[in-house]
C-alpha cells in the first residue's frame, strides 16, 4: 500500500490542511493518509499554542466527523520521547509491526494490513525548499519519498528543487499539483477568526474556550509551560479523551483564576492540569496509592483518585511542590482551612468550560469576581445533590463548609 504521512502542528487544524490532504489523495500517489500532530516540534519547542492532546483530538475528531475517506488520525508521536523529529517518526512510524497494527486498528483488512508498504512525506512546496536543512535528511529519506504540494499561482521552482534534493542526498521526490486554500494557523489565533476552521474544529475550539486569554499562558515561566506540556503528553496513555481534555482544561482555568487572586500561575496551571491524573487508573491501584498518601480517609471508591493523583503526580510526574499536591489531594472534597490555591482548583474542577452537567452561568460569573463566595455557591450545590441523592458528605468537605459559614 501506499502510505502518505502528513505531519504538522495543526495548531489549529484548517481548510487548508484538508485541502492538501485532499490533493494528494486525488494525485493518485498515496492510496491513504495519516494525519500526524506533533507533540515536541523540534522548529517550535513549547511555542505552539496548545498540548497535543488537544490539537490531536482536535483533528481526530474532524476526521471521523468529516467521514474523510482513506484518511486517518495517528498518534505515533506520543510514544516517542524527545523532541518530534521527521526521521525519528519514520523510524517508528515504518516498522512493519507498528504500521500493521496500526492499520488493524483502523479497520484496514488484514491481507492489505500486512502487504509490504511504500511511505510519502507529504508537505508544501515551500517546506521542500528547505528540507536540505532538516535533520537527518538522508535518513528521513531512507525510510520515505517526499511528496511535495504545489499550489497554481505558486512560483517556486519545485521541479528544480526536487532535484536537488535527488542529486544530493538521493532517494525519491514526487510533486503533485492541487487547489490550495490559503490560510495560516497563525493568522486565525492571532485574530481568533474561525471562518477557515471546518466546523467540528471550530466547536470543539468553542467548547473548551482555547486560543483565547485563558489559554495564552502570558505570565507563566517557561519551566512551568513545559511542565503543563509535558504533563499532557504525559498523561496520554492514561486518561481516555474526554477526563484528558476535562483536566488539561482545568489547569488553563486555575492559571487564569490564579492570576485575579494572587495566586503564582504556573503553579495553578500544574496543580489543575494533573487534578485528575489518577482518574482513570485501576482502582486497586488507586487505592494503593491513596492509601500510602493519607491514610485510610478517601474510603469511597469515587474520591480515591484525589490522594492518589497526588502521589501519582510526585511519582510519574516529578511534583514536589506540596501546595500543588494538596491541590490535587483535596480537590474533591475540600477541607477545613483551605489555601487559596486549593479553592481555586476545587472550583476550576466544577466549573471549567466543558463542563455541562448544570447552568454554571452564575457562579463561573461569580469566580472572577469574589473566590470564596463562588466556592460556597458550588459546595451548596454540591451539598443539595447529595441530599437528593441520599449520601453522605465527607467530613472534610463538612470542615470547608463550616470555614465558608455555610
Amino acid at each position: 500500500m501506499r502510505i502518505g504521512v502528513y505531519g504538522g502542528s495543526f495548531d489549529p487544524l484548517h481548510k487548508g490542511h484538508l485541502a492538501l490532504i485532499e490533493g494528494a489523495l486525488s494525485s493518485g500517489i498515496v492510496e491513504i493518509v495519516l494525519v500526524v500532530p506533533s507533540c515536541r516540534n523540534n522548529f517550535k519547542s513549547y511555542t505552539n499554542q496548545l498540548p497535543a492532546p488537544y490539537r490531536y483530538y482536535m483533528l481526530k475528531g474532524c476526521i471521523e466527523e468529516l467521514c474523510l475517506k482513506d484518511v486517518y488520525p495517528c498518534d505515533v508521536e506520543f510514544g516517542i520521547p524527545g523532541t518530534s523529529y521527521t526521521s525519528v517518526i519514520l523510524k517508528k512510524l515504518t516498522d512493519p509491526e507498528y504500521i500493521t497494527e496500526f492499520l488493524l486498528s483502523n479497520g484496514i483488512k488484514k491481507k492489505r494490513a500486512k502487504e509490504e508498504h511504500s511511505f510519502f512525506w507529504i508537505m508544501g512546496s515551500d517546506t521542500l525548499e528547505s528540507f536540505t536543512h532538516w535533520y537527518k535528511p538522508e535518513e528521513i529519506l531512507s525510510y520515505a519519498s517526499l511528496l511535495a504540494a504545489l499550489r497554481p499561482g505558486d512560483d517556486t521552482d519545485i521541479e528544480k528543487t526536487a532535484s536537488k534534493i535527488k542529486r544530493e542526498l538521493g532517494g525519491n521526490v514526487e510533486l503533485f499539483r492541487f487547489n490550495g486554500v490559503e490560510c495560516s494557523s497563525s493568522a486565525i489565533i492571532r485574530n481568533r477568526d474561525l471562518t477557515m476552521c471546518p466546523e467540528p474544529v471550530v466547536r470543539f475550539i468553542e467548547l473548551h474556550n482555547l486560543y483565547s486569554e485563558n489559554t495564552m499562558l502570558t505570565n507563566v515561566s517557561e519551566s512551568d509551560k513545559v511542565g503543563f506540556f509535558e504533563a499532557a503528553i504525559g498523561m496520554y496513555p492514561y486518561l481516555r479523551e474526554k477526563r484528558l481534555l476535562h483536566t488539561l482544561n482545568v489547569g488553563y482555568l486555575s492559571c487564569a483564576l490564579a492570576e485575579r487572586f494572587g495566586e503564582d500561575p504556573g503553579r495553578a496551571l500544574i496543580a489543575g492540569a494533573l487534578h485528575d491524573c489518577a482518574k482513570e487508573l485501576d482502582i486497586d491501584y488507586q487505592r494503593e496509592l491513596a492509601m500510602s498518601y493519607a491514610g485510610n480517609v478517601f474510603e469511597d471508591k469515587k474520591l480515591l483518585h484525589s490522594p492518589a493523583g497526588a502521589l501519582f503526580a510526585k511519582e510519574r510526574f516529578g511534583i514536589d511542590d506540596q501546595a500543588v499536591l494538596d491541590a490535587i489531594c483535596y480537590h474533591t472534597t475540600g477541607r477545613g482551612g483551605m489555601s487559596v490555591l486549593e479553592k481555586i482548583v476545587y472550583l476550576a474542577d466544577k466549573i471549567e468550560p466543558s463542563r455541562t452537567y448544570t447552568d454554571l452561568t452564575d457562579i463561573r460569573k461569580m469566580a472572577y469576581t469574589d473566590l470564596d463566595e463562588a466556592v460556597r455557591m458550588t459546595v451548596r450545590s454540591v451539598r443539595n445533590k447529595f441530599e437528593e441523592q441520599g449520601r453522605q458528605i465527607h467530613p472534610y468537605t463538612l470542615a470547608m463548609m463550616k470555614d465558608l459559614r455555610i
